[in-house]
């Protein structure tokens, strides 16, 4: 291919012509540039890039203006084949236009001096710019350009030096698990659990016919998603009929719902890697909900499942949906819930490779911040049992009131509660304002904490209730059965925190 071809004569060595210099011995851009829209699933074309100086990108739902226009033209030109090598190393367009945003800190003067440094001198300058306190985009932009350099072989440079650029020029220190670490990320148990009381009353309320608007039951789904899958936005966001199959098994009257969707942040073919997940059984009526509105609304099944335009849209409608419900508004982003997922898994003794899979990483190593800040064994059974002060509710659980013995003994036989959960016999703790054969869920275990729940106001009684769930958390732990991934010690867990926070409002006169 001919290369670029300077009609203008500068002085030697000056400014202007180093970049004359450099332009002309750059290839022409094609006459189209292409990358794929991972969120709307084609591929985009920036048309005449030689010519245009206003590129668009679209990402994530979202579209981005470069402009390269208030540049001298050479540097223009020099940024233009930068973004085109970008396209070229299979970067992102979300990716590109974040390295693009610091494009205001580098200045022409930059890229001359970028120009004129060799390898063996890059060392100074770099320490130079970041005395400067550039942002980390603009660090990478000028990394970017320097490749630049070395696939042209400029002033010394090749491509020998591409690792020396990714391992020896340092970007600025930023811990990017310092949260994790800190453990400001996590959600509390009690504020999981309002999570899951969100999705099974939407449950509750789809089953009874109960004409719920679509926005709260999409809410749910994409909640659901992040809860119980760690889904980033982008992966929600892009869902459409294609990744969402109900079938019917015919084991019972419920359907299956299977999920696909496909790793998100990777470099290359890897981010097409297809992941498959099952929604919990109980759960499925949301989906079947949603998917009854996508048929009666969508023409040709081609728009996202969930009616969403963008990521974006995806992450604040689940931070303000589970915010809501935890009553928190530092803490519930799609974020929160994913490192939530992935501490949940690890502390459940899940290992790396299981980890790496259910998060979607194309490394094991990634995760293994969260094996730093896992609790050890012993405390994970102290979480179980109770005895933890940092896992001791803070929160009060909502119920209807309590009740006298007398009052229960008057109640119909449908409203007065009564089961054997694992095996230990239990009645009289309290009543029901709906009746438990109309409950979809598990006696005892599942009433503390209801706001359906009638405690009865007889201490000593949830007192016992509390030391036999507890014998039977010990059991598991002595059968090698502790494991937070099983929903039976899940429960066990929730239901001794709910029973002591009972016993909690007693001792204070909450009755």
């Amino acid at each position: 291919m001919r290369k670029q071809q300077s009609t203008e004569q500068y002085a030697p060595g000056s400014d202007q012509d180093t970049l004359a210099r450099f332009c002309a011995s750059l290839q022409p851009l094609p006459s189209i540039l292409r990358y794929y829209d991972e969120f709307d699933d084609t591929t985009r074309s920036i048309r005449a890039p030689t010519v245009e100086n206003v590129f668009e990108l679209f990402s994530h739902g979202r579209s981005s203006k470069i402009d390269f226009g208030k540049r001298d033209p050479h540097c223009g030109l020099i940024l233009k084949h930068t973004l085109a090598l970008m396209f070229e190393q299979d970067l992102s367009a979300k990716t590109v236009t974040g390295y693009f945003s610091g494009l205001p800190h580098l200045f022409d003067r930059d890229l001359i001096s970028l120009l004129r440094t060799g390898p063996h001198e890059v060392g100074l300058l770099w320490a130079e710019w970041r005395a400067r306190e550039l942002t980390t985009e603009s660090y990478m932009l000028a990394k970017h350009i320097l490749h630049l350099l070395c696939t042209y072989r400029w002033n010394g440079w090749s491509h020998e030096y591409r690792t020396f650029l990714r391992t020896t020029l340092p970007l600025p220190a930023v811990d990017k698990y310092a949260a994790v670490r800190a453990g400001d990320v996590f959600l509390s148990p009690d504020e999981e659990a309002a999570i899951v009381r969100h999705l099974d009353e939407m449950v509750t309320r789809l089953r009874t016919g109960e004409l719920v608007p679509y926005p709260a039951v999409a809410d749910a789904g994409m909640v659901l998603c992040a809860y119980q899958f760690a889904m980033r936005p982008v992966q929600i966001g892009i869902l459409d009929a294609r990744h969402v199959r109900i079938w019917h098994d015919g084991i019972d009257d419920d359907p299956t719902v299977h999920l696909t969707f496909h790793m998100a942040k990777q470099r290359g073919k890897k981010h097409r890697v297809p992941l498959t997940r099952r929604v919990k059984r109980e759960w499925v009526p949301i989906f079947v909900s949603l998917k009854s509105h996508f048929d009666k609304v969508a023409e040709d099944g081609s728009e996202k499942f969930f009616q969403v335009k963008s990521a974006l849209e995806v992450s604040q409608r689940i931070s303000s949906r589970v915010r809501m419900l935890i009553g928190s508004d530092d803490l519930g982003t799609a974020t929160d819930l994913r490192h939530t997922a992935a501490q949940r898994l690890v502390d459940a003794g899940a290992s790396h490779e299981e980890l790496a899979e259910y998060m979607g990483h194309a490394q094991t190593n990634t995760g293994l911040i969260y094996y730093a800040t896992s609790a050890s064994h012993a405390e994970r059974v102290n979480r179980a049992l109770g005895a933890s002060e940092v896992y001791r509710r803070v929160a009060k659980i909502a119920h209807d009131r309590f009740i006298a013995s007398e009052e229960l003994a008057v109640l119909k036989d449908e409203q007065q509660i009564a089961a054997v959960p694992h095996g230990i016999p239990i009645s009289g703790i309290g009543g029901c304002t709906s009746g438990q054969p109309s409950c979809p869920y598990n006696p005892v275990t599942s009433c503390y904490g209801c706001r359906k729940f009638m405690p009865v106001t007889d201490k000593g009684l949830h007192s016992k209730v509390l030391g036999d769930m507890r014998e039977v958390v010990l059991f598991f732990e002595r059968s090698s059965r502790a494991d937070s991934k099983s929903p039976t010690y899940m429960q066990l867990q929730r239901t001794i925190s709910e029973i002591q926070t009972v016993i909690a409002e007693l001792e204070g006169g909450g009755a």
